[in-house]
């Protein structure tokens, strides 16, 4: 493997503007392909938006959703990736041929579709399926797989991906500055952000803290390590619907350690160079080869009573 260069973006997305989201996914695509980049990856529903979607409907779900690949959207962001000479990444949600929607996250390249994956964990709607497969495909000669936003924080999942042979492994999200039992939580008054240009210290306090940031660095850094694998976060900036988002888009080495990190409050990304190298010096390299599979197989397998409560689904901040 040759070294890659690749981008992660966040943005201000509009909830159900396509044609808007879309245009900045052009913009940010292009100006990163001027900087040299081979591949840039937006966030969860980056295309579609996301956390209003708790709102709508079956119907209006349909409407919202697209098939993949022969979509608009989607033959959209093959334009982009002819057009800038480099893979896109991207996220919206699918509809399939029996009204069955999932949420879907797409690369694609100057020949068109590369991978689709739909996401295991739904739960922004109750009309969205789970995805039942894991994704792992050849990207500029590199193995990539995509785990979209809680798919990652269960643990097996991101193993599962780095064991079926993914290298790079893109994690577009929207998340963080929510109600969680862990203390800290919550939201980020809206205020702040409407504030920026005059108090930036204080959104960037409410950001960085245990309610965005400091969360993430809990647990981000030791999917990366653990598995010795290089880790695209994608996260939106701003306003998704009602709730604020403080984007902290981010690469991450197979050591755990920071790349390259978005810190703007406008629409943005980041580029880092990966080299093939670290995949095997990092110590999650030497972690997977002395597994005893044997030991714990039955164990990791056994079924259980899944149970997934998000209590701010339904929370009304409007």
């Amino acid at each position: 493997m040759n070294k890659i260069k690749i981008s992660t973006a966040q943005f201000e997305n509009r909830s159900g503007d396509k044609a808007y989201n879309l245009s900045v996914i052009e913009q940010l695509t292009a100006k990163a392909a001027r900087e040299g980049s081979q591949v840039i990856a937006f966030h969860e529903c980056s295309i579609t938006g996301y956390t209003f979607a708790r709102h709508l409907s079956k119907d209006q779900m349909l409407e919202l959703a697209e098939f993949i690949p022969n979509g608009p959207s989607v033959e959209k962001l093959a334009e982009i990736a002819r057009k800038n000479d480099m893979a896109v990444l991207a996220g919206l949600f699918e509809k399939d041929e029996h009204d069955n929607l999932f949420k879907a996250y797409v690369c694609v390249d100057q020949n068109g579709l590369v991978a689709k994956y739909r996401k295991l964990h739904p739960f922004i709607n109750p009309h969205v399926l789970p995805g039942n497969g894991y994704c792992v495909f050849d990207l500029c000669g590199w193995k990539c797989g995509i785990l979209i936003c809680y798919d990652n924080n269960i643990i097996e999942n991101v193993r599962a991906t780095r064991l079926l042979g993914a290298d790079i492994i893109f994690m577009p999200h929207v998340t963080m500055c929510t109600p969680s039992t862990r203390p800290g939580a919550g939201f980020v008054d809206p205020t702040l952000w409407k504030n920026r240009e005059n108090d930036p210290t204080s959104l960037r306090l409410e950001f960085d803290g245990m309610k965005g940031r400091d969360w993430l660095m809990k647990w981000l850094p030791a999917r990366a390590y653990d598995n010795a694998v290089y880790a695209v976060f994608s996260n939106p900036v701003g306003m998704d619907d009602d709730q604020l988002k403080n984007g902290c888009s981010m690469i991450i080495d197979p050591f755990g350690d920071i790349l390259a990190e978005c810190r703007s409050f406008d629409d943005s990304f980041v580029t880092a160079t990966l080299t093939p190298e670290k995949l095997t010096q990092a110590g999650g390299h030497r972690y997977l080869n002395a597994r005893r599979p044997e030991l714990y197989g039955d164990i990791i397998g056994q079924p259980h009573r899944a149970e997934q409560k998000v209590a701010w689904l339904h929370t009304d901040k409007k």
